[in-house]
């Protein structure tokens, strides 16, 4: 079973990190080796406010 199972659709994630300033570095790189830790953690904390509030 694959690790990665998308749990944050390409689309959302392309989002939050347009919104977070780090997209650029996304498209420089060729994907989202390179981003840091942190930011991933970023985009994973907007992903769920989004997600809370949504289902409010």
């Amino acid at each position: 079973m694959s690790r990665n199972r998308g749990i944050i659709s390409e689309n959302l994630r392309e989002e939050i990190a347009k919104e977070l300033g780090v997209y650029d570095q996304v498209k420089q790189d060729g994907g989202w080796g390179n981003v840091s830790s942190k930011t991933c953690g970023n985009i994973v904390k907007k992903a769920i406010e989004i997600a809370n509030r949504t289902a409010q």
